[in-house]
């Protein structure tokens, strides 16, 4: 009787570190894809102001030119 009962709360903390290990691998990895989606949205906020200030020069240039013309 007692290897059963003692067997049966060796399967029960078995049990309870796997879940607890699960519960810390799901929250490093979604640290980790936090991480990585902040730092994309950066990376197109960014490469979008550059986009931009190029559009905004180029239209700057155009209105030069049409002016120069006109």
């Amino acid at each position: 009787m007692a290897t059963r009962a003692s067997e049966a709360s060796s399967s029960e903390a078995r049990a309870r570190a796997e879940a607890n290990f699960k519960k810390e691998e799901r929250a490093k990895e979604g640290a980790k894809a936090m991480t990585e989606y902040v730092a994309n949205g950066k990376a197109v906020r960014e490469r979008m102001a550059e986009l931009k200030a190029l559009r905004l020069a180029k239209e700057a240039k155009e209105a030069a030119d049409k002016a120069r013309k006109g």
